[in-house]
């Protein structure tokens, strides 16, 4: 934790904990930047703990007193191996591992455009509703959580619908990336929730290059070697369906609720480009553009089409989703997957 002024390196550092009013860190103070640029912020504003919690993403937890920060500080241990070569502690509580979640059923609405908070899913599912969430103010449409489920410490990700409509952009990339790689680097099994619209369109995320830095993402699943089980719990389009674990990155288990929608875009996007000339030439474009976009929908966007075709193992009922992940675990419990003979990969930057 940060008590006061910072004298190491963030990028070194697994997580920054700082106290808000009494913590700080820049490279250079507000006296230099007004010095150079003209420019006058105080020192909170310049390098804070919410600062650098919700704007600059090096803070990873910010605290009100140095009391609580200690006690998380404890608590983030308490989740974690003594080092890289040992197992997650596992600590069984007295919540059953066949408990039924059908809370899920009213907090995740079946429509796909209405939003929800993925906070409460994952409070719903994992062992007595405990969970603590990394980065909670920075790049909040992906929620990253270290949780426990039958007692074993497993990393969560999950798409947020309540901001930003769960898209993926460059920050959301780059902090599931390091997130992934933190799991993995001390055994922790990933749980991924996957309800996500596709990646951020925008001219300032293309020209900020979210093609390589959304391939963090990417990367850092495809280089774990833990156990990965995702889960769809509605909308999975396009690339960004692919890089939030998919089988065809190579997750171990794949689920799907039967709200699942599987697909390059939604019926609405999809029907207007593949079926624009059968729509134009229409003597009525907009009773064809819905008679598709119903077709589409029929044909491709059901609920067991992804079955069908191998993209996830099962379709299960949204009430099991907790037992499911736990007997998922279970099996994965021995996995073995030893990466390549290599001094090291190249990560996209």
């Amino acid at each position: 934790p940060c008590a006061g002024g910072a004298a190491y390196s963030p990028a070194l550092t697994d997580f920054v904990f700082m106290v808000r009013e009494t913590s700080q860190m820049f490279i250079t103070g507000p006296d230099v930047v007004k010095a150079v640029t003209g420019e006058e912020i105080t020192q909170n504003g310049l390098g804070g703990a919410d600062t650098h919690a919700s704007a600059s993403g090096v803070c990873h937890f910010a605290y009100d007193d140095e009391e609580t920060c200690i006690g998380e500080v404890r608590y983030l241990l308490s989740m974690l191996p003594s080092n890289n070569r040992e197992l997650p502690p596992r600590v069984r509580g007295e919540d059953s591992t066949d408990r039924l979640c059908p809370a899920l059923l009213d907090v995740v609405p079946a429509d796909g455009n209405r939003s929800y908070n993925i906070r409460e899913v994952i409070e719903e599912i994992v062992d007595d509703g405990e969970y603590l969430e990394v980065h909670a103010a920075w790049a909040p449409n992906l929620v990253c959580a270290l949780a426990r489920l039958d007692g074993a410490t497993v990393g969560i990700l999950a798409n947020q619908p309540a901001a930003m409509a769960g898209v993926l952009d460059i920050r959301a990339s780059e902090k599931g990336a390091r997130f992934v790689q933190f799991c993995d680097a001390f055994n922790i099994p990933l749980v991924t929730l996957v309800d996500v619209p596709g990646f951020l369109p925008g001219v300032d995320q293309e020209h900020e290059g979210i093609i390589r830095r959304g391939a963090k993402l990417l990367y850092a699943y495809c280089n774990a070697t833990v156990p990965r089980i995702s889960v769809v719990l509605r909308k999975a389009y396009g690339g960004a369906y692919i890089v939030m674990d998919s089988r065809s990155i190579g997750a171990d288990i794949a689920l799907a609720w039967p709200t699942n929608e599987i697909a390059v875009m939604g019926a609405e996007g999809a029907a207007n480009v593949v079926f624009r000339r059968e729509i134009n030439a229409a003597d009525d474009p907009e009773a064809m553009r819905a008679q598709k976009i119903e077709e589409y929908r029929r044909e491709l966007v059901h609920p067991y089409y992804a079955a069908e075709r191998g993209l996830v193992d099962d379709v299960i009922d949204p009430t099991g989703t907790r037992a499911a992940l736990i007997s998922a675990l279970s099996m994965l419990e021995a996995k073995d997957a030893g990466l390549p003979r290599r001094k090291h990969g190249n990560p996209p930057q």
